[in-house]
């Protein structure tokens, strides 16, 4: 696989280009794989099971809403919000902090696992990114399979410097319950002694996919959900991929500093 646009950095010193195997609109030439992908019915989330079928891997999707797992609006066009009909893909209806249910998706040969878990925690509770995460990575170790990629959030972790501060702010008060659960569900990853990325973006986006990915030092910018499913796929089909055992902050085009969008458009609805 190639990648057709090399991402440069967005500040000297502060940005380093990480350099894709594909382009985000092309077909994979890489052995296809089994990718597990969980809260398969979320913005990212739906980034990822859509690039995975497009370059023939199978997928193997948990989520609380079925109905949900559609075209994305990022990478899919024209048949945005469409549903996904493809035979390669599995779509199992259940709750991640239930162990039973994240055992089927390992009924499956996996090869990889996409951790893409969202949600308000007034709607799911306040540590069911972690409760989830370690029900993965009991069944991934109980199945031998090795390589995961784990969205959280710009500040999360060790990160609090490289969001601005009015998204510190945020962080500090009406989001701490939600921060208290990434944190701690970084903590389970890092703890794993799994093959991990912890990939936390920037500000996210519903544009189409640029093919620009910058792991930034400093404060980081704005990024379409597309090329962080992109990234995700890379640390899980990638053996040599460069960034496992790390937790990298990723932009794209959007600056060095961003504004938190609470907007109907970056959550897709306008």
């Amino acid at each position: 696989m190639k990648f057709t646009a090399i991402a440069t950095a967005l500040l000297a010193g502060s940005a380093s280009a990480f350099v894709a195997t594909k382009s985000p609109s092309s077909s994979s030439t890489a052995l296809q794989a089994n990718i597990a992908v969980f809260g398969a019915s979320g913005l990212t989330a739906q980034e990822c099971v859509y690039q995975a079928l497009k370059d023939g891997d199978s997928v193997f999707g948990l989520t609380r809403n079925p109905a949900n797992v559609v075209v994305p609006k990022g990478s899919g066009g024209a048949d945005a919000d469409k549903p996904i009909v493809d035979d390669k893909l599995t779509v199992i209806g259940g709750d991640v902090t239930n162990a039973a249910d994240v055992a089927k998706v390992f009924e499956n040969d996996i090869d990889g696992v996409i951790v893409a878990l969202g949600g308000k925690t007034s709607d799911v509770g306040d540590s069911m990114l972690t409760d989830g995460t370690n029900n993965i990575i009991s069944a991934m170790k109980a199945k031998g399979v090795k390589r995961m990629a784990v969205v959280t959030s710009i500040g999360a972790g060790d990160s609090k410097d490289q969001a601005p501060f009015a998204f510190k702010i945020l962080m500090m008060t009406v989001m701490k319950k939600i921060f208290n659960d990434k944190n701690n569900q970084e903590k389970a990853v890092e703890e794993s002694g799994l093959e991990y990325c912890i990939v936390r973006p920037g500000g996210l986006t519903v544009d189409a996919p640029t093919g620009v990915i910058n792991v930034i030092d400093g404060e980081a910018g704005s990024i379409p959900r597309a090329d962080v499913a992109q990234f995700c796929l890379e640390a899980v089909k990638d053996a040599e991929f460069p960034y496992i055992g790390k937790a990298p902050c990723i932009s794209s085009v959007g600056g060095t500093s961003w504004v938190k969008d609470r907007s109907a458009a970056a959550r897709g609805q306008a």
